[in-house]
């Protein structure tokens, strides 16, 4: 069966919203009407947190969220449970994000069958080194249809970005800048430079470019460089502060995309 993300990326080409959020916030059982707004609001990519107490690449935003999360009583168990039957709803490509440690205690094995039985796409562990992946877990994730997401950053040399171009599918994470979520918004002029000079790799693999895309004009100005962003921390203030989450969640997306909003 071909992969969502892979099919998403032969569809469109431009402009491709991945908003991610951390499961198990602000309630416990948030999980699901936030993904389905999100689906229902027009995300073409879905990313999940998977809270864990110490998120080094995240940001104070995504950090808190993690904390509340878990202080809800949020684990893997609990969010399979909340994804159950989630591929009867939307087709939208669904990612899970964490950290290795969790899966590893949870046995990667059977963590891969149970994203393949709920119908998840992809994973992006930030923490777990390349020749780890193709040595341990390549085999593991390909046999239950999983993609596993690179990062890049600023410091990536030319010859390492190749090197994860070469055994990536789906897409290639495009970290900003060198800094934590959350910490800067806009995009500045050293982090353009950075753009185009993947932008000029022709790389094969589409990009998405993720960490200070917070609103319709950073997200438009990072598609000029890639195929698309990821926004985290800004969807994460949303969540925070609403009262009524279906409607900020359709509002916000409507917004980072220009679609004006119908009072």
């Amino acid at each position: 069966m071909t992969n969502r993300i892979i099919q998403l990326f032969e569809q469109k080409k431009n402009d491709i919203l991945n908003v991610y959020f951390t499961a198990g916030f602000p309630q416990l059982e948030d999980t699901r009407l936030i993904l389905q707004t999100l689906a229902d609001a027009g995300a073409d990519i879905i990313e999940i947190g998977m809270p864990y107490s110490d998120p080094v690449a995240d940001g104070p935003t995504i950090q808190a969220s993690n904390d509340k999360s878990l202080e809800n009583g949020m684990s893997l168990k609990k969010l399979f449970e909340q994804l159950e039957g989630i591929r009867q709803y939307t087709q939208v490509p669904i990612l899970l994000m964490g950290y290795l440690n969790p899966v590893v205690q949870y046995g990667v094995e059977r963590f891969c069958e149970k994203c393949q039985e709920i119908g998840i796409d992809g994973l992006i562990l930030p923490d777990l080194p390349m020749y780890e992946y193709l040595d341990s877990y390549k085999s593991v994730f390909e046999k239950n249809n999983l993609l596993n997401i690179f990062l890049i950053t600023p410091q990536t040399s030319e010859s390492r970005i190749r090197q994860i171009d070469e055994v990536s599918k789906g897409f290639i994470y495009m970290v900003s800048s060198a800094s934590i979520t959350g910490a800067k918004s806009g995009i500045a002029e050293e982090q353009e430079v950075y753009f185009k000079r993947v932008q000029q790799m022709n790389l094969t693999n589409p990009t998405l470019i993720g960490f200070g895309i917070s609103n319709h004009s950073s997200f438009t100005k990072a598609c000029q460089y890639a195929n698309g962003a990821i926004i985290g921390s800004a969807f994460i203030k949303v969540l925070e502060q609403s009262n009524d989450l279906k409607t900020d969640i359709t509002d916000f997306v409507q917004g980072i995309k220009g679609i004006p909003i119908t009072a």
